[in-house]
């Protein structure tokens, strides 16, 4: 196996990536995962505090140095990129917001304040990660695929996306949208839920709109006491005549 530094190097140059799309379908470098995790067993904890701030953390695991070279806009005000991350030129990432290990970011992508792309998330070209909006990471099995966010999405602010979900390119997800590897999507333009995929994976499809809403239980207790699951609903898909946040905008209205 490549040594773990030596693939913190290639990933941070963009020379390899922990998942990528191979004849329309994500695939998983498992063996990069394998990597990171080996970087994660061997490390020791070692005093990395700075000034009256105290910080602990394993010694294989530095935060990434950029230079002015390499183009990415790093506002000032707490952000950090791990070691083994990919920031593509005119990537944005404005105060605070934290890109963990294994994670490819695209260009022309803005990460919003107090974001999170976790470890391997998968961000295309153009995606804009709003305030507080969550990428979980994926990091075991290394065989599992991370989250994935394709070209052109928008993802609204205090968005939670979780357990290898892929949100395909150009859809606009609304504020507050919660999905999880087993979330049901409700296609309110066709009356069906969106079919998952042969491992049981939520897909968002290309260009849907998507928002938060329920649907009432339908049996046992919970129907009889009202209750509601929560469900996110495809309202629309995208034209490409309007801009995506004005025309959520103007849905959520």
């Amino acid at each position: 196996m490549m040594d773990f530094f030596e693939v913190c190097r290639l990933l941070e140059s963009g020379g390899i990536r922990v998942a990528e799309k191979v004849d329309g379908q994500w695939k998983v470098n498992s063996w990069i995962k394998e990597a990171i995790l080996d970087g994660f067993r061997t490390g020791r904890l070692q005093d990395v505090s700075v000034g009256e701030y105290s910080f602990f953390d394993k010694d294989t695991l530095p935060l990434r140095k950029f230079s002015l070279e390499d183009r990415v806009r790093i506002v000032p005000g707490g952000s950090s990129v791990r070691c083994g991350a990919y920031l593509a030129p005119s990537v944005i990432m404005m105060p605070p917001a934290y890109v963990n290990i294994g994670a490819y970011v695209d260009e022309g992508t803005l990460i919003d304040s107090h974001a999170l792309v976790g470890s391997c998330a998968q961000v295309g070209k153009n995606v804009h990660l709003s305030a507080a909006a969550q990428l979980g990471g994926v990091l075991e099995p290394a065989g599992a695929l991370p989250v994935i966010i394709e070209d052109n999405a928008f993802i609204g602010g205090n968005c939670g996306i979780y357990e290898g979900t892929v949100v395909g390119e150009s859809a606009v997800l609304g504020s507050g949208v919660i999905l999880t590897r087993g979330t049901s999507i409700y296609d309110a333009t066709t009356g069906e839920y969106v079919p998952r995929t042969s491992d049981g994976r939520t897909v968002v499809p290309a260009g849907a709109v998507v928002v938060s809403g329920t649907r009432p239980m339908t049996k046992g207790p919970g129907k009889d006491a009202g209750i509601c699951l929560y469900t996110p609903v495809i309202v629309k898909y995208r034209d490409g005549k309007t801009d995506a946040s004005l025309e959520l905008e103007s849905l959520l209205r």
